[in-house]
């Protein structure tokens, strides 16, 4: 019984009930004894609590929700809207009339069309990596039960809390002199930076093919072999159409994460291979040419909308598959999987595993030496005074900044997701939270370098002189942040059933308590594992930073990409040893959030058993975490792995659209 309405086993709803003259019905909710005439679940929580004798909304609580909706709406206006729109004017309309003029400028150089096709092509080739081999990944991790699954399930985890820059340091010490592939000859080569690429993304093919997987009837298959048909052919006959929208999914998301590749490419491709991200950074900071970098930009936002168009037709295709079917029993190692078992062996132990283990191996090096040397020299400023701090200062702004970033992610998230959350009758209403929410996305669909861009052109004058200030690489972060949180907190306080909130109204509880009593041990279940994708988002973040941060107070990102470009045995090692540290950092904030969430309870939907990002983790914002950039949207992604939401666990989504 719920507020004195009685349910029929079918779930259908019954007539009202009499308690008994000695009775007082509780909910669940604790609020307190039940009193007034019968609640109908169908009314809203206000009406009722007025029907009830509860308290009328005061001016209190409608201020309470008006700025729940301004607040944010503010910050994202000013510090991402202004920004993008004023960059993107810089193309448009650099006079105030609009003018396009300089796309046939900057795209009649044959080094934009370079580095478009480069690219394109170093998109096409990651992609295609991973999804040869995601799919037998799939396979093996999500329709098989083995001994360590999990824990493999977790290791194709790791690189979505990952820095950007700490992959491309640990894949430079793999192919550079001194590396176990020198031989090769791989050093600034497309194809370093297309398995730096895989690196990154095979983890997002994998959850988001296996999730779809685990749920295939597997009796087509078996009638197609009972047919007579071949492994091959009932693979590529029944299984494989059934797998198009995960696969078109994944592979749209891939695309979008390996053409926005920044910091990867700054460390691995040198002076001759680019993206259109590192070819901005080129613009602004060495040649000062702020309209090509903005024609740039619009170029890429118009990349950035397709490939995002293209994974949300995807995503909802695959969505709708799985709302119709549960998880299908895995079953164990057959003779026929060797191949796709040998391959995901490979992957994951030379691909995964190899260049984090010759990273920290090599960081104990220096003039092929063992040696702690690299880690007590954190506390310098490098060979040749490299830098104008040391690292371990660099290490304490990062810390300093990230947890400034987190707390206003968190604090605009929570807001956003207690409005967006709610179940308005009025279409009028509905529209207008559609909307919210699909505003605080938008920071998904930009590329963290476009903006930092922004803010770099936009707030280095009054009114808002910001880009001296200490709070630019915060601000910056939080935006990049917000839509991984909002996609982490807002799918579990969609999983509570407002007739909770309408009782505790009706027995009378103010709108606080409301908050405090049903929404809030939802919010603290899941916020751990969104202060974590906060935190290690912003402690890694360098798209934006990169343009923002300033000699005296960079953060520890930067400092290790200046570390690596810069020449001497010194600090090289110190750029290994700082990656380490880094690494280190952002999976102990997201193994210490987990542990966080994990004490507090079991949740619904915020965590769905989520390690940050795949793999026992859902990956919102894989995605997206994820298309906030390749720097970002991957951590959190938001995502997001992809299409693994289902009606029946509400967990948080992970179509990307989060590493992100």
């Amino acid at each position: 019984m719920v507020a004195g309405v009685q349910r029929s086993a079918d779930g259908s709803g019954g007539g009202p009930v009499r308690p008994d003259a000695g009775a007082s019905p509780v909910p669940a909710s604790g609020v307190g004894p039940v009193s007034g005439p019968a609640v109908r679940p169908a009314e809203g929580g206000a009406a009722t609590a007025r029907r009830a004798g509860g308290p009328r909304p005061g001016w209190g609580e409608r201020a309470g929700w008006t700025l729940a909706v301004v607040g944010p709406l503010a910050f994202l206006a000013v510090f991402f809207a202004w920004p993008v729109a004023t960059l993107m004017g810089r193309g448009l309309a650099p006079d105030g009339a609009l003018d396009l003029s300089g796309f046939g400028e900057v795209l009649a150089r044959e080094r934009t069309w370079r580095i478009l096709t480069q690219t394109l092509t170093q998109a096409v080739l990651g992609t295609t990596v991973c999804v040869a081999l995601g799919i037998p990944g799939a396979l093996v991790l999500y329709r098989r039960a083995f001994p360590g699954r999990d824990l493999l399930r977790g290791v194709v985890t790791v690189p979505f809390v990952l820095p950007s820059v700490v992959v491309g340091v640990a894949f430079h010490a793999l192919v550079t002199r001194g590396g176990p592939l020198e031989a090769l000859g791989l050093d600034g080569t497309l194809t370093a930076v297309v398995a730096a690429l895989a690196f990154f993304n095979y983890g997002l093919v994998v959850r988001t093919v296996g999730t779809m997987w685990s749920r295939l009837d597997p009796r087509a298959v078996e009638a197609a072999r009972a047919l007579g048909a071949s492994p091959m052919r009932a693979f590529a006959t029944v299984t494989l159409p059934a797998l198009a929208p995960a696969i078109a999914s994944a592979a749209s998301l891939t695309f979008l994460f390996c053409a926005t590749a920044y910091g990867v490419v700054l460390v691995l491709g040198g002076v001759g291979i680019g993206t259109i991200e590192t070819e901005i950074y080129r613009l602004t900071t060495q040649y000062l040419d702020l309209r090509g970098a903005a024609v740039l930009s619009v170029v890429q936002l118009g990349v950035i909308a397709l490939a995002l168009w293209v994974a949300e037709r995807a995503r909802a295709a695959t969505q709708t598959r799985l709302r119709l079917r549960t998880e299908v029993p895995a079953g164990r190692l057959r003779a026929a999987d060797a191949p796709a078992l040998a391959v995901t062996a490979a992957t994951v132990g030379g691909l995964l595993v190899a260049p984090m283990a010759v990273l920290v191996a090599r960081s104990l090096q220096r003039d092929g030496a063992w040696t702690l040397a690299n880690y007590t020299d954190l506390g310098s400023t490098g060979g040749r005074s490299a830098l104008l701090v040391t690292v371990w200062e660099a290490a304490a702004n990062s810390v300093a900044v990230a947890v400034a970033a987190a707390a206003i992610a968190l604090s605009l998230g929570v807001a956003v997701c207690l409005v967006v959350s709610r179940r308005p009758r009025s279409r009028t209403l509905a529209r207008v939270i559609t909307g919210l929410d699909a505003a605080f996305m938008l920071p998904l669909g930009v590329s963290a370098v476009t903006v930092g861009f922004g803010f770099l052109i936009t707030l280095a004058r009054p009114p808002l002189a910001l880009t001296r200030s200490w709070w630019i690489l915060p601000l910056a972060q939080a935006v990049v942040a917000v839509p991984l949180v909002v996609r982490t907190l807002l799918p579990a306080l969609r999983a509570i059933d407002p007739r909770q909130r309408e009782a505790a109204a009706a027995l009378g509880a103010g709108p606080g308590r409301v908050l405090a009593t049903v929404d809030g041990p939802q919010l603290l279940r899941a916020g751990g594992l969104a202060a974590g994708f906060a935190l290690a988002t912003s402690l890694g973040e360098f798209g934006a930073t990169s343009f923002l941060a300033r000699p005296q107070e960079p953060t520890l990102p930067v400092v290790v990409y200046r570390l690596i470009g810069s020449p001497g045995s010194q600090n090289q090692g110190m750029a290994l040893a700082g990656g380490v540290v880094l690494a280190v950092g952002s999976a102990a904030v997201m193994l210490g959030c987990e542990w966080l969430q994990t004490r507090l309870g079991p949740g619904r939907g915020g965590s769905a058993g989520a390690t940050s990002r795949p793999g026992g983790a859902s990956a919102p914002q894989l995605a997206p975490q994820r298309a906030a950039s390749t720097e970002t949207g991957r951590h959190a992604a938001g995502a997001t792995g992809g299409n693994n939401e289902t009606a029946r666990s509400r967990g948080p989504r992970t179509d990307g659209g989060e590493r992100p």
